[in-house]
């Protein structure tokens, strides 16, 4: 079963998504909130794998209030205005539902729930360059942490976003990277050797720091 909450201000809204909800077997309500600060409440006290977000709702919208999470559930936006998909999708949201929407639309924005949680993650999406970049996460060699933004460094290239480290490394295949600094998070398989306290990719000779030293040493030799 997938655990659903339901976040939207309007009424209509709610009654259609509880609607749909229930059509689906594997699909479970668990919850309505009629603003972000009662979901703040119910995400507190109860486990929720998908949220369906309403975006334009007082006081805080639906983008602010999930980039607050600290661990956030899957989530689909829906709103009445296209110009936020950008940013719906550079969060790596499961979908965007523009209203008034089909249950049909919302059959497919379902599917992908089922597709990504049966999929290891190969991909994430970051906005660099006023562009929206589909990066392969075994092209990335390692993150450069810079307070609110991000440095990128693939195979070919650096790519500089406004996210926080701490939000992209919850994004990425957890086997696969693993956090050397506070300032750096490294791809292991393309870690060439480690040396005393220096992670070696490439030309690149990054710091080991002792905090996290003994987590990045059992979690490479393993």
């Amino acid at each position: 079963m997938i655990r659903c909450l339901i976040i939207d201000d309007e009424p209509s809204s709610q009654d259609l998504l509880k609607t749909f909800v229930g059509r689906i077997p594997h699909l479970e309500l668990c919850g309505i909130c009629n603003n972000a600060i009662e979901a703040m409440e119910f995400l507190a006290a109860n486990s929720i794998d998908l949220m369906f977000l309403d975006i334009n709702m007082p006081h805080l919208t639906g983008i602010s209030f999930y980039k607050s999470l600290q661990r956030a559930p899957k989530v689909i936006f829906t709103t009445a205005y296209s110009e936020h998909a950008v940013e719906g999708f550079e969060l790596n949201a499961v979908d965007y539902l523009l209203k008034p929407f089909s249950f049909e639309r919302f059959v497919q924005a379902i599917s992908k729930v089922k597709l990504q949680s049966d999929r290891p993650i190969d991909s994430i999406v970051i906005k660099a360059d006023k562009k929206l970049h589909q990066i392969k996460t075994s092209e990335i060699h390692y993150l450069e942490g810079l307070g609110d933004y991000v440095k990128v460094h693939l195979v070919d290239k650096t790519l500089v976003t406004y996210k926080t480290l701490k939000k992209i490394v919850e994004e990425l295949p957890a086997s696969n990277f693993v956090q050397t600094h506070k300032s750096y998070v490294v791809n292991t398989q393309q870690i060439q050797f480690v040396e005393g306290n220096t992670v070696v990719i490439g030309t690149k000779r990054l710091p080991l720091g002792q905090k996290f030293k003994k987590d990045f040493l059992q979690r490479f030799n393993s």
